[in-house]
């Protein structure tokens, strides 16, 4: 079973997305900030990292930048999901080692396509 980090704040948004992950068999772990996200990409060796940007404590493009220097750097993809939909935000996303970018509120219709482009 592949294992999915998701790094995420919003109670009501982990829900949602925690349970469109596992309703499709896939294993979820949870961090709700940055710094916990970054820890625990290290020892879940997750297969997928699901960054929210807008965090309490370090904002996920700069732990995305973390986790790209460490010793897991390339292997695991991060998709941002973030609600910041400004012209120029996937670029940054991007720019900051995310492989991908989706805008909230997600779509569960279309959430699983776009997830499994990377898994």
């Amino acid at each position: 079973m592949k294992k999915i980090l998701l790094v995420e704040d919003n109670k009501e948004n982990r829900y949602l997305i925690t349970f469109i992950l596992e309703k499709n068999g896939y294993e979820v772990v949870i961090a709700e900030k940055g710094q916990t996200g970054f820890e625990m990409v290290l020892s879940e060796n997750p297969d997928l990292i699901l960054m929210d940007i807008q965090l309490p404590d370090i904002n996920g493009l700069e732990v995305t930048k973390k986790i790209r220097a460490s010793k897991a750097d390339g292997v695991v993809p991060i998709i941002a999901i973030t609600s910041y939909a400004m012209v120029g935000d996937r670029e940054k996303a991007l720019e900051a080692g995310c492989n991908g970018y989706i805008e909230k509120p997600i779509n569960p219709e279309t959430f699983m396509n776009e997830l499994e482009k990377f898994l």
